[in-house]
């Protein structure tokens, strides 16, 4: 079994934020599967159901970001599972918006969800960076995450989060190589077709060859 957990802070007031996007991914994961309706357990919203031929759960920890890693913990007892059963998805401030990086392992990089998780299942679990990019300034972090998507840039969200859902059966499986790519050609913005020329006017023919001598062209002269 995997446990394929979002992490975002609960409450409608935060639904569109940037450090939310995670909680986006698995809410779009378990409506293209086919998932058990969510319900409250371990702490947060849970949802069960299959990825490919593999049963999965899905949670959303409801104990805000910086607890996040209590909701997991309680979960994986449950199901007696391990750090590498766990994939985790997760706003990446260092990443370009919509750019997405599978890796298992690493540091938090100031992130608290991630911060929780590896206090409670140590670093070895995989985690799905989800690109939001950087504001530019560490001191506009927290506003930044904190603040809603901009409607400019659902252009390339939501097909993000589209191709997430679909990909998901892979990070399941193990196929993070997979997951990449699949992801990526759902995102890839289609090639740009090229503009037609205008057509180009007809050059003016060259006049015909004068092949008259020098005298029958002084003699027409005068004609």
């Amino acid at each position: 079994m995997r446990l394929l957990v979002g992490l975002g802070n609960p409450g409608g007031q935060y639904a569109r934020n940037r450090h939310n996007v995670g909680f986006m991914a698995v809410d779009a994961i378990a409506a293209a599967h086919g998932f058990a309706p969510w319900r409250s357990r371990f702490q947060g919203q849970a949802a069960e159901g299959r990825l490919g031929p593999d049963r999965a759960l899905l949670l959303k920890p409801g104990t805000f970001m910086n607890l996040s890693g209590d909701s997991v913990r309680a979960a994986m007892g449950f199901y007696k599972l391990e750090p590498a059963d766990v994939i985790v998805f997760h706003d990446e401030l260092d990443l370009a918006p919509g750019k997405v990086r599978v890796k298992t392992g690493g540091g938090t990089a100031g992130h608290n969800g991630l911060r929780s998780l590896g206090a409670h299942l140590g670093p070895e679990f995989v985690r799905v960076r989800i690109g939001i990019g950087h504001p530019g300034d560490k001191r506009l972090v927290s506003p930044y995450v904190l603040g809603d998507f901009d409607r400019s840039e659902e252009e390339w969200l939501d097909p993000l989060i589209a191709a997430l859902a679909e990909a998901a059966p892979m990070i399941a499986a193990g196929d993070a190589a997979g997951f990449m790519n699949l992801v990526a050609r759902r995102t890839a913005p289609p090639p740009s077709t090229p503009t037609p020329s205008a057509p180009r006017a007809e050059e003016p023919a060259a006049p015909p060859e004068d092949t008259r001598s020098a005298l029958q062209r002084l003699a027409d002269r005068f004609r």
